[in-house]
């Protein structure tokens, strides 16, 4: 069963806010057991909105649009697709007392330009937003059904998920089934060297991948005579690619990689404290975005100058003026001192050259010092990322192999 996605909205042509809302309901349909044939992106013009859903309706059996639905005056999807349709706009009661009682209760005043979000073609299905103040709704247009959310993210993947998938599961054929493996470690031309005999060892498996820096996702894909089958098949694949990225591979579907770093401390019972350098409390911010942090992370130190790696970390001033901030002996002092201050399990020290500048011929920009202080003693590791990288890549880098560590060390007990 095909599908087509469908944004609205003058700020994602113009590149002012990147289309995620397209990239996960792609991914819904997706899972669904749907084709998604086509994205498409259009501003807010009344006519480029009917013709895009007038030619989308012609080449897919479902469509899922987002954005539009607002009460401004360049919120004009539920008059485009009336146009489309040759309707009328009618009023429903039910959602403008919705839309009213929802001001009432944030204590606010409802404008008059939020009727308007109370308007449908006629004969559309209303899909209630409990969140928001923009009902969604649902037409028929050349036998295929179309569906328009808001184009806030929060709003339309809880409509998606409570009006519009019970409405269309009926319509999938249910005959796939993927498994969506996340890696680190890797560039994606070597992932894909590595499993280039997949596809043919397992025919009806689709091996796809999805770069997000610095993680390379592989999703397998398969398509078999019903979903039982699918499953099957995509479970021997993914055993298969399992083998060949052992060492890289660190989680399935919606994992996190400070998800799973969290995960495996908390597995020890171990406790974590971080001093950061280059990284800007980058590796805090990796873990405090995972719930349950407080259960490991005791501290997060953000030591950028020497005379805070001194008085917080107790960094002696000989260590710095002999070998410098950026030097694995300023990170095992890093390391140790964190874990003295803070009394965790395990320490780890970020210290190095994120550029653009400050780099020289002894500590080019790249160079990064990382140190894993334990009750065992403290190892440090030494890595030169490519100076080409930008500060933002050369950071992720860190903070990605700095968490690394950490996971390495909970394997090894």
């Amino acid at each position: 069963m095909t599908c087509a996605v469908l944004a609205i909205g003058t700020e994602l042509t113009r590149g002012e806010l990147v289309n995620s809302n397209a990239a996960w309901l792609s991914a819904g349909l997706v899972d669904l057991g749907f084709e998604v044939l086509e994205q498409v992106v259009v501003d807010d013009d009344r006519k480029r909105i009917a013709a895009a859903v007038e030619r989308l309706a012609r080449v897919a059996k479902v469509i899922v649009c987002t954005g539009g639905l607002g009460p401004t005056t360049d919120d004009l999807t539920t008059e485009a697709v009336a146009a489309a349709l040759s309707l009328d706009l009618v009023q429903d009661d039910a959602s403008l007392d919705a839309i009213r009682r929802r001001f009432d209760k944030l204590g606010r005043t409802m404008n008059p330009s939020n009727a308007k979000q109370a308007l449908f073609p006629r004969g559309a299905a209303v899909l209630p937003n409990p969140i928001g103040t923009a009902p969604g709704f649902m037409v028929e247009l050349h036998g295929a059904r179309a569906f328009f959310m808001p184009g806030v993210p929060a709003e339309m993947k809880r409509m998606f998920d409570e009006q519009v998938v019970p409405r269309i599961r009926d319509l999938a054929p249910n005959d796939t089934h993927q498994i969506r493996l996340r890696t680190f470690g890797l560039p994606e031309s070597e992932v894909g060297e590595r499993l280039a005999a997949i596809e043919p060892s397992f025919p009806g498996v689709t091996v796809g991948y999805r770069a997000h820096f610095p993680e390379i996702e592989v999703k397998v894909l398969a398509r078999a005579l019903d979903h039982g089958a699918a499953r099957e098949l995509a479970s021997l694949a993914a055993t298969a690619v399992r083998s060949r990225l052992a060492e890289v591979l660190f989680g399935e579907g919606e994992d996190t990689f400070a998800g799973v770093v969290g995960r495996s401390l908390r597995t020890r019972s171990w406790t974590l404290a971080i001093a950061e350098s280059c990284t800007g409390g980058l590796v805090g911010h990796l873990l405090t975005r995972e719930p349950g942090a407080s259960e490991f992370l005791l501290l997060d130190a953000v030591t950028y100058a020497n005379s805070a790696k001194q008085a917080v970390l107790g960094v002696d001033e000989e260590v710095l003026r002999g070998h410098g901030a950026v030097s694995p002996e300023c990170a095992i002092r890093m390391a140790e001192g964190a874990r003295r201050v803070s009394g965790a399990d395990v320490a780890l020290s970020i210290t190095g050259v994120a550029g653009p500048t400050g780099g020289s011929d002894e500590k080019p920009v790249g160079l990064v010092y990382f140190a894993v202080a334990t009750a065992h003693g403290t190892d440090v590791v030494e890595r030169r990322f490519p100076p080409a990288f930008d500060r933002h890549r050369i950071q992720t880098l860190a903070a990605y192999v700095g968490l690394s560590l950490v996971k390495d060390v909970c394997a090894r007990g």
